[in-house]
């Protein structure tokens, strides 16, 4: 019996790379080097409202994103990332540094040889 090459993903590694480097890297540059190291050259990234395609788009995104919070602001990790078959799930939230999270959110990504293909951004409604 043949294990597939998925078999070998660090989801955890990656999807907590992508957590820190990407969502949680202000600087442009060195955000685009991460997104280059970690998504696939044709990834898509899914918003709630929008979707951007390539590396180029996707640093985008999250400039206009991090852009839109104060500089407090973090994103951390609420436990590890699970996957299987190629699929891992990331929960998180953010806010201030030293306060109370001011959204959370789940994280999927679809990998393909290794790096994110696509990656689906979902927000938890507000607390009541």
């Amino acid at each position: 019996m043949s294990i597939p090459a998925e078999a070998s993903i660090d989801y955890e590694r990656l999807m907590q790379a992508n957590l820190e480097r990407v969502f949680g890297e202000r600087d442009a540059g060195r955000r685009l080097a991460a997104i280059r190291e970690i998504y696939g050259a044709d990834a898509v990234l899914y918003e709630p409202h929008a979707s951007a395609a390539g590396h180029a788009a996707i640093n985008g995104a999250v400039t206009a994103l991090l852009s839109s919070l104060p500089p407090s602001f973090a994103f951390t990790a609420i436990g590890p990332a699970v996957g299987h078959h190629g699929v891992g799930r990331l929960r998180w939230q953010s806010g201030p540094s030293n306060g109370p999270a001011a959204v959370t959110g789940t994280d999927v990504a679809h990998f393909q040889r290794g790096l994110i293909q696509t990656l689906h951004v979902f927000l938890d409604p507000p607390a009541a």
